[in-house]
């Protein structure tokens, strides 16, 4: 058994995955609304900006904090923006998953 086979195939299983496969069609459709597009990139941005805070041990903002839970409020009135963070959460699940399992199976050497 080939590893590295092994992880190829893992690869195209997650391409072919239903979450994958209806996240990357919302994510397509988004980019094609210039509007949308930009509103949901900001969103982005500014949800990265505060996970880097909270990741390197620095005062949380809480101005940013809550720019960021009314963006989203904002986003979620949106079908079609809502539906796309649902696509998003239960696609992170499934890599979450797989890379548990993972460091589950090697536990033991780390």
């Amino acid at each position: 058994m080939n590893v590295y086979d092994t992880a190829n195939r893992l690869a195209q299983e997650i391409r072919q995955s239903e979450e994958y496969l209806k996240y990357k069609k919302r994510k397509d459709e988004i980019s094609q609304d210039p509007e949308l597009k930009k509103e949901v990139e900001e969103f982005e941005k500014l949800r990265y900006e505060v996970q880097l805070l909270e990741y390197t041990g620095e005062k949380k903002d809480e101005e940013k904090n809550k720019k960021l839970e009314e963006m989203y409020k904002v986003l979620v009135e949106n079908s079609i923006i809502k539906e796309y963070f649902d696509l998003e959460v239960k696609f992170n699940i499934m890599i979450a998953d797989v890379n548990k399992i993972i460091a589950e199976s090697i536990k033991d050497v780390l």
